[in-house]
């Protein structure tokens, strides 16, 4: 696939699946066997059942959480995007309960492409500002 093929399959993936929530998207855009790494996990996910747990647990803890994509950059089949994120905590989050307070954090990703599908994905970003920003982890003074 081309630069700007595999450019689109990203953004899309982070509009449709991720900003939108949409689930049933999430296949068009991602591979049943991706392997994701995320601040969120202990683990890296291995498979799309448990990818798209985690998207639907962010959704329930943030059901206006979006993606702002401000760069991507694609080298081959890789691409890696520079973002930010906003939400505000209306659900539980990782043992949390829902506190009303919105965040913004950056974040950078970076997936591999395969097939037109994202097979990898790491993902970091400023989780412990957002947790700062949540109220769960208090901000040093």
């Amino acid at each position: 696939m081309s630069i700007d093929q595999n450019k689109t399959i990203v953004r899309r993936y982070l509009e449709e699946a991720v900003s939108q929530g949409n689930i049933s998207a999430m296949e068009r855009y991602v591979s049943p066997d991706i392997v994701f790494t995320s601040p969120y996990t202990p683990q890296p996910i291995h498979g799309i059942e448990g990818f798209k747990q985690m998207i639907g647990m962010l959704h329930t803890a943030f059901p206006d959480l979006k993606i702002h994509e401000e760069d991507a950059l694609c080298e081959g089949n890789t691409v890696a995007t520079r973002w930010f994120a906003t939400g505000t905590h209306r659900g539980d989050f990782m043992g949390h309960k829902p506190s009303g307070r919105q965040f913004k954090i950056s974040g950078q990703s970076i997936y591999r492409i395969k097939d037109g599908k994202i097979v990898e994905g790491w993902v970091n970003d400023d989780s412990l500002g957002m947790l700062q920003q949540l109220g769960i982890i208090p901000i040093p003074s």
